[in-house]
C-alpha cells in the first residue's frame, strides 16, 4: 500500500481519515510487512494501550507473528501481572530483562543511562535474538512532543525496518478499538494513567499531553526512553 512519506502527509492524514479507514489502514501496514518479512517481522509490546491494540492487529493478520516485552525491575506490580497474562496467552511472545546491578536510584540520579541499561540494551538483545528483520511499534504522531517526526516506515537502523501502524490514530480511537475489540488493557489505567513506565518515573499528570507524566522533574520529563532514538541493530551487531 501507499505509506505516507513525510510528517507534513502523516498530520494530513491524522485527521483526514476516519476510525474505520485507519484501521483498516493499520492491518494493511503489517499484512504488507509480514508477507515481505515473514518471521523477521515481531511486535515489540510495551503493555500500554497502544501496543495491545497493535497487538490484537497483528493477531488479525496472522497468529504466528511473535512478539517481545521489556521488562524492568522498576515495573509496577500490575504491570508485571499483566505481562505474565500476556505471555500464558501467547507463549510465542518472549520477555527480555537486564539483570546486571546499576547504582543504587540511578533513574532519579542519571535516568537516561538508566533506560539506556535496562531498556535500550534489551531491545538490542530481542532484536538479534529474534532474528527481527521488520519490528512493529506502537508509536503515535499525537501523544506527545517527540513523537511529531515519526513515519509509518522507517529505516533507521540499516537493516532494520521498523513499523509505526497506529502512528495516525488519536488516544480517543485506540480506546475506542480496545472497547470494540473488548482488548485487555492494564488496569493501572483505571487509576487516571495515560502513559505507562517503570513506576519511580511515572506519575498520573494533568498534562495536556499523553507523556507528560513521565520522568516528571527531570530533563526527560515527557521524553523518550531511547527505544526510538538510539541504534538497536548496528550496535547489537557489533
Amino acid at each position: 500500500m501507499q505509506f505516507a512519506t513525510s510528517p507534513e502527509e502523516i498530520h494530513e492524514l491524522v485527521d483526514g481519515l476516519n476510525f474505520k479507514e485507519k484501521v483498516d489502514r493499520s492491518l494493511a501496514l503489517i499484512s504488507d510487512a509480514y508477507e515481505e518479512y515473514g518471521e523477521g517481522l515481531v511486535v515489540a509490546n510495551s503493555l500500554g494501550k497502544d501496543s495491545v491494540v497493535v497487538w490484537d492487529l497483528a493477531k488479525r493478520v496472522d497468529p504466528a507473528i511473535r512478539g517481545f516485552i521489556v521488562t524492568t525491575r522498576f515495573k509496577p506490580a500490575a504491570t508485571k501481572t499483566f505481562m505474565n497474562d500476556v505471555v500464558a496467552r501467547y507463549p510465542e511472545t518472549r520477555v527480555f530483562k537486564n539483570d546486571a546491578e546499576v547504582p543504587e536510584a540511578l533513574y532519579a540520579t542519571d535516568p537516561d543511562q538508566c533506560c539506556d541499561l535496562l531498556k535500550v540494551q534489551p531491545v538490542r538483545q530481542a532484536i538479534e535474538e529474534m532474528d527481527v528483520s521488520c519490528w512493529v511499534t506502537g508509536l503515535r504522531c499525537t501523544e506527545g512532543r517527540t513523537r511529531t517526526d515519526y513515519l509509518e516506515v522507517e529505516e533507521r537502523d540499516e537493516g532494520l525496518l521498523k513499523l509505526n501502524p497506529v502512528l495516525l490514530w488519536h488516544e480517543r480511537e485506540i480506546w475506542q478499538y480496545i472497547a470494540l475489540r473488548q482488548v485487555p488493557v492494564n488496569p493501572l489505567y483505571g487509576e487516571g494513567y495515560r502513559s505507562l513506565g517503570c513506576e519511580p518515573c511515572t506519575k498520573v499528570s494533568t498534562g495536556a499531553n499523553e507523556r507528560d507524566g513521565r520522568w516528571i522533574g527531570t530533563s526527560k520529563c515527557g521524553g523518550e526512553c531511547g527505544i526510538h532514538t538510539r541504534p538497536l541493530k548496528t550496535v547489537a551487531a557489533g
